[in-house]
Parts: structure tokens; sequence; C-alpha cells
């Protein structure tokens, strides 16, 4: 059994990617405006203190923006608005200026829950020791600078990260049909227009954002409407984007979903084959299917084993000299074109993959045959602790026990919402349903 979660240390506002909550009742503009002020640490080395910020699309974004910068102008730190520009532009967009960054996004929740996250110079998520300096600094008063800092509006953010995207990556998509589905998010500018320059024909899908509806039956968390789209026109390949862009979820020529974990394995086994898998590892975490483990096993690929959430990726990645890794949600870091889970670059690079080998996306998937998993999310009032509970631990063992040799149980606070994830994996998926209902039942009676 694994249990998984931050336990009795858990951070007071970071969770697993960033702070993140219901906009204006839990992130209020004036946790904003304070956080700014705290943040301004990530700019200590430079000598003239700079940050960005980008967002996506939701309504609650203009306010957050504008109180989170006047935090960071309060402590003197000059601000880059980015505008709505995806996650990963952002960390792009912090190397290109040299300058730490923050991105105001709830990445794939619905419309009125927001988040802030933060990145280095260097375009990575902070560990949990920079979040720690962060969060005791909110805890006490914080002095405004006597240098106060300015406001610039950069124009055509998300344009110069198109760019950055097809210097690394060009693949020609010339008579190729895809189809998008940009969940009314971040993507919506710029995903359609940067596949047209390749050449492709392209048959959008939930490009029309109007700061509600965000996530709504779309992206990579619904992507039934793109599955329909695919077979409906006879597309080569469907792409389902979540809020923020940083997550990616494929859908082949017959309408079946391919997940993080799948793509992870057919990117493994092709980057083994061109030499250019660093040191032959690849990070997963601990969602990964068992039967995609053991395929990229045989296929000579040591794995290293995350935490659930792509900073944990990351770092495990610059730990181990890795180039490649990811997560079954879709985040998926391919360190040569970003240091975060990149949506757009994924796409492109399995693109590549797809016309290179000549055949269909489904082709090339069609030996990953997964182990069955049920996942069940528990709504709950107190993740704190959950692990010490002696009748969920009971039940937990008996499906321990009935599964022994044959497959796993998982259970893990989610570090972004107030759920406790359960997750069970075996030969049976009429048994592991029942066996995860029983966990998430006596979950919900104990923990609400």
């Amino acid at each position: 059994m694994k249990i998984t979660g931050r336990g009795d240390n858990m951070a007071k506002y970071f969770g697993t990617d960033g702070i993140r909550g219901k906009a204006n009742e839990v992130l209020t503009p004036e946790l904003a405006l304070h956080l700014g002020k705290a943040a301004a640490l990530l700019t200590r080395d430079q000598e003239k203190p700079c940050v960005l910020i980008g967002k996506d699309t939701r309504v609650s974004g203009y306010m957050l923006e504008n109180a989170l910068a006047a935090g960071f102008m309060a402590a003197g730190v000059e601000v880059l608005l980015l505008g709505v520009i995806p996650t990963p532009g952002v960390a792009a967009l912090c190397r290109v200026y040299g300058a730490p960054g923050a991105v105001i996004s709830a990445s794939h929740n619905p419309y009125y829950d927001n988040g802030i996250k933060f990145f280095s110079a260097q375009g990575a998520k902070l560990p949990d020791e920079a979040q720690e300096q962060i969060e005791e600094l909110l805890e006490r008063p914080i002095m405004h600078s006597k240098r106060l800092g300015r406001l610039t509006v950069v124009p055509g953010a998300a344009q110069q990260y198109m760019d950055i995207l097809l210097d690394a990556q060009n693949p020609c998509l010339r008579g190729m049909k895809l189809a998008i589905d940009c969940a009314n998010g971040a993507a919506s500018p710029i995903a359609a227009g940067l596949l047209r320059r390749l050449g492709a024909e392209v048959i959008e899908l939930a490009s029309q954002p109007d700061g509600y509806n965000i996530n709504e039956n779309c992206g990579s968390t619904h992507p039934e409407q793109l599955q329909q789209a695919v077979t409906e026109h006879g597309a080569a390949l469907g792409l389902a984007f979540d809020g923020d862009a940083d997550r990616l979820i494929a859908v082949d020529e017959h309408g079946a979903i391919v997940d993080g974990d799948i793509m992870l394995t057919l990117m493994s086994q092709h980057m083994r084959s061109k030499g250019r898998l660093s040191n032959d590892c690849v990070v997963i975490t601990q969602m990964c299917n068992m039967a995609l483990r053991l395929r990229m096993r045989e296929q000579g690929v040591n794995l290293i084993e995350s935490k659930v959430g792509d900073r944990y990726v990351l770092e495990k990645m610059l730990q181990n000299g890795a180039c490649l890794g990811g997560e079954q949600s879709g985040h998926l870091i391919l360190s040569e074109y970003n240091s975060t889970g990149d949506a757009l670059a994924a796409s492109l690079y399995l693109l590549s993959m797809l016309l290179e080998s000549g055949d269909s996306f489904g082709s090339l998937t069609a030996d990953l045959q997964l182990f069955p998993q049920s996942h069940i999310n528990v709504p709950v009032k107190f993740k704190e602790g959950f692990a010490t509970d002696k009748e969920i631990g009971a039940v937990i063992a008996a499906a321990e026990r009935e599964l022994t040799g044959q497959g796993r149980v998982l259970v893990r606070a989610s570090g972004t919402e107030p759920l406790l994830r359960v997750m069970t994996e075996g030969p049976d998926a009429a048994v592991l349903q029942r066996l995860s209902q029983s966990i998430a039942d006596i979950i919900g009676r104990n923990l609400n």
C-alpha cells in the first residue's frame, strides 16, 4: 500500500501546484497583494528586480493580476505583464528575460477557482523550501520598499512563445488533419495558429473563452467532444489541452483516448532508438500503469519514480540527468524544449514521431495494453492525518490482501483540491471498482 500526502506538515497556503482556491473567497485580492510582497524574495539576486506575470482566461485573472502586480511593485519589483499565455510560455520567457515569473491559473479546475504558481528565473517551478520561505513571509508584516516598481505590458508575449516553439520543432504538417480542444483556456489564442503555420488543417474546439467557460465540459479532463470530432472529421489525431496548456491528452484516429503515460512510453522508445534518451532513464509518478512500467523496462529504460506533480517530476529529472518525464494526467516534460509540462511542445514532438513512423497513431499505440485502474476522487473536509485513521487503514489493508501479487492500492491527498484520490490497479476491472468504492465510502464517512 502507498498512502501519500503532506500530512501533519501540510503547508498552509501552497499545495502540489502553487496556491489554489475559490477566487475572491479563498484566493482573495488581499492574499494576492501580500503574496506579491512575499514572493519578491525570488528577485533578491537581481540587480534590478523584475518579475513576469501571465494568466489564463478566467474572469478572476484580471482582479488577481492587478493585486499580485501591486504587491510586487510595493516591494520595489518591476512587473512585466504577459497577458493570456500558456503556463509553459511563462516558463520559457523566464529563461529569455532571466527573471522569475508567476502564473495566475487553476489549471484544469472550473472557472470559479483560481491559483498562483511561481517559476524561478531558470523556468522551473519552486521547490518546497522556496515555497515555505514565501509562506513564512506571509505570516508576518512585510515592510514596503522605498523604491517602487513599475508595470509594463509586454505586447505579443504569446507570439514570442510560439516563435520559441517553432524554432525548436517545425515538422511539416501539410496535408494532415488535426482536431484540437483548447479548453477555452490559455492555448486558445495560439494553438490553431501554431499548427496551421506548419501546414495542418485544424478543427478547433473550445477556443472561444469568455472568462467563465474554461474547462467547462471540454479540455483534457473532458475530451468527449474531441473524440467525436476526430471520428466525424476523419482527423489523424486529436489534441486536448487543459486550462493553462501544460497538460496534453491525445485521441487516436478511432476516437480512443491516449493518456500521458502512454505518450511517455512512446516518447521514451523513440528517444532511445535515436540515442537521445539521457542516461536511458525516464521519470514517472506513482500513478504510472504497471503494464507500461514493464514495457519501458523491457525496452531497456531505467524508471525513476516521483510523487505526483510535474514539479516533483522535474526535480527527479534534474537529480538523475533525465531529459524525459511525465505523468498520467498529461504533464509531459521534454527538457530539450522546456523546463515544465508543455502541451504544445509535447504535441509537436508527438506529431514528428507520427510523421516519421508513416503509420497511424492508433497503430503506434495498439500493442500498449494497460492494466485496468479504478479511480475515485473523494471530497473531504479534512485531508490531514487520514493515514492514521484505523478504520480507513483496515479497509485499505483488506483491499491489498485481495490484490496480493496481482495489483496495488494507492491513496493520496490532492495537492490542489479538497480531495483524497483512491486508485486500485489489477487484472479485474469489476473487482477494482468494488475495492475502490469500499475505500472511498469509509473515507467519505470518516473525514466529512
